[in-house]
């Protein structure tokens, strides 16, 4: 990556690496071999889930656990990363391997998420907490915001937990029905099996995590329209 293209970067984040090659690392997917950035991702991503928690904390003093902890997982979730990573051009720079690269790597929500957490990773290592800190915050400015625990942040997995933990219920057992395609084009079926429901929902998707969530809603559903007697 050319020095014009590292300050066009730089400037997007508000940081200047004094280490190029550290940021270099940092936008090196595991594609590439070794070294790649899956350490510093390891790294940010625990430095993410501490600056916004306490970010959390502090804005919501009134706040119980459970909500501090949906909006903590909103924030930080790939889809939030990811269209951050998309604001900040990051496919633009990201090093894959030729085949990820064919394949649309640069576009691909997890890679550019990962790409996030290692430069918050990478931020760390050079200029410690305080610096890292002020990156996410910088990351996140809007969306720390524009929070209200009034906001529907609770995801359909969250919801069907607490549901079922309200009536003392297990909880929901999510399986693999069928994986097909290749590779990225990788489509996933999951059911989810839920004490008290006569059917099992089962959902399609991308990931495992978005077919979890679809099946979850479904599930919810079903649930809500059982007779009172029956829930």
């Amino acid at each position: 990556m050319s020095q014009n293209a590292f300050a066009q970067l730089e400037k997007q984040l508000g940081y200047e690496f004094e280490s190029k090659a550290l940021l270099r690392l940092a936008l090196s997917h595991r594609s590439v071999g070794l070294p790649n950035n899956e350490r510093l991702e390891f790294l940010g991503d625990s430095i993410l889930n501490f600056v916004v928690a306490e970010q959390l904390y502090l804005a919501f003093p009134e706040a119980k656990e459970g909500q501090l902890t949906r909006l903590r997982a909103n924030l930080v979730k790939g889809d939030t990363l990811a269209e951050i990573a998309t604001t900040l051009s990051l496919g633009n720079f990201v090093r894959l391997g030729e085949g990820e690269r064919k394949s649309g790597g640069h576009a691909r929500a997890s890679i550019l998420a990962d790409l996030v957490e290692a430069i918050i990773g990478a931020v760390y290592q050079e200029s410690g907490l305080s610096a890292a800190k002020e990156l996410v915050i910088r990351l996140l400015k809007d969306r720390l915001n524009q929070l209200s625990l009034d906001d529907p942040q609770k995801d359909s997995k969250s919801a069907l937990q607490e549901y079922l933990q309200s009536r003392q219920l297990p909880l929901p057992d999510y399986q693999v029905v069928k994986v097909e395609g290749e590779g990225h084009a990788q489509r996933f079926s999951i059911q989810c099996v839920v004490s008290g429901l006569e059917a099992t929902p089962i959902a399609t998707d991308t990931s495992r995590k978005k077919a979890e969530k679809k099946a979850a809603r479904m599930a919810l559903d079903l649930l809500n329209e059982l007779p009172r007697g029956g829930r």
